[in-house]
């Protein structure tokens, strides 16, 4: 015997598709070769931002430079200064024309450079590297100073070759 079927209303009930999200509000924005669509948006005032998933459909291109998918966010979200745009985690889906990653938007810089870790803050070219010795050079001057007895340590430490 056959399955009975179930009756038509289920099948379209629900709206399938790109365009759909199950009730969410969804932003889309097209640019040139892409489409950024940001979803699972929240705002975080504990850490001054806004975070969401960014899916972004580029089927002409292998993907897209973050610097283009900030401009076009600022634009989407009127943000006043795109180096408060901070984009991550960018995989691109296997056979290309779709990428999935995490975006965050600051409140203002102050922010920013409060809780965003330090590699990421350096990659945006906003934290300057530390100055000083390298790991390497320090082991280097404490071996010299074991060597040595005394007034002579602080000469050794003091002393570059």
């Amino acid at each position: 015997a056959a399955w009975p079927l179930p009756p038509r209303s289920h099948f379209g009930s629900r709206p399938f598709g790109p365009d759909s999200c199950g009730g969410v509000e969804v932003l889309l924005a097209t640019m040139g070769d892409f489409t950024i669509r940001t979803r699972k948006f929240k705002q975080n005032p504990l850490l001054g931002r806004k975070q969401f998933v960014c899916d972004v459909v580029h089927p002409s291109l292998a993907n897209v430079a973050k610097k283009d998918l900030a401009t076009k966010l600022a634009s989407m979200y009127k943000v006043h200064d795109p180096q408060c745009i901070q984009l991550f985690g960018f995989k691109t889906q296997f056979g290309g024309g779709r990428s999935t990653g995490f975006g965050l938007i600051y409140d203002n810089l102050e922010k920013m450079k409060k809780f965003e870790p330090h590699y990421r803050l350096k990659r945006a070219g906003m934290a300057s590297d530390k100055a000083g010795p390298g790991r390497r050079a320090k082991k280097d001057i404490k071996n010299r100073r074991k060597k040595v007895r005394g007034k002579e340590k602080a000469k050794v430490a003091g002393s570059k070759k």
